[in-house]
């Protein structure tokens, strides 16, 4: 850090207005108060559910991946299974019931491998990304109303081809694989 950088300023929270209120989140107008310069601004804060997204590992190395189409880029995309966490739900729990949920596979254990705050410039929430090991598929697939799912796994090396490739462009699912990366290379180290 050069010695000329300036210290941003930490605004003071004022008061928050509901804009607008919908099924998956709500819109906040949220005042704020510049501490130096006095400025008073009413910003737009999406307030939104914590969501968590699984790496789901089987014991042939091979990775769950969803597809769906996605509304907000009309068109198919490439994912990890994930959802939204209930309220007072332990991500974990979210993790393998989304996991159940989606795809059908369960498994050994789950546990968190990060947390990123998916667009900190308008939104509120967290996304838990969450590593479950040893996922195999026992059980039927019990999906939202709107929910029409693909299921495909991957060998784990031909997911990161894909996400450096540009077929995987969910940035949490990126977020995801960076963050299972560490633990990718003990399992494919040599015994």
């Amino acid at each position: 850090m050069s010695s000329d950088s300036v210290q941003p300023s930490r605004w003071e929270k004022g008061v928050s207005r509901q804009l607008a209120s919908t099924r998956v989140f709500d819109v906040q107008g949220v005042g704020y108060r510049h501490p130096v310069r006095g400025a008073e601004r009413e910003f737009v804060v999406i307030d939104a559910p914590d969501w968590v997204n699984v790496v789901a590992v089987t014991p042939d190395h091979q990775m769950v991946f969803v597809r769906q189409f996605r509304f907000g880029i009309d068109a198919f995309s490439w994912e990890i299974p994930g959802g939204v966490i209930e309220r007072g739900e332990d991500p974990l729990a979210a993790g393998l019931r989304e996991l159940e949920e989606e795809t059908g596979f369960v498994g050994r254990s789950a546990r968190l491998l990060g947390s990123v705050n998916p667009n900190p410039a308008i939104m509120n929430n967290r996304c838990h990304l969450v590593l479950v090991d040893d996922a195999v598929c026992t059980v039927k697939q019990s999906w939202d109303p709107d929910e029409e799912i693909e299921v495909r796994t991957l060998p784990v090396a031909e997911a990161y081809d894909w996400a450096h490739d540009g077929r995987i462009t969910h940035s949490l699912v990126l977020n995801a694989l960076l963050l299972f990366a560490p633990r990718w290379s003990e399992l494919k180290a040599p015994r």
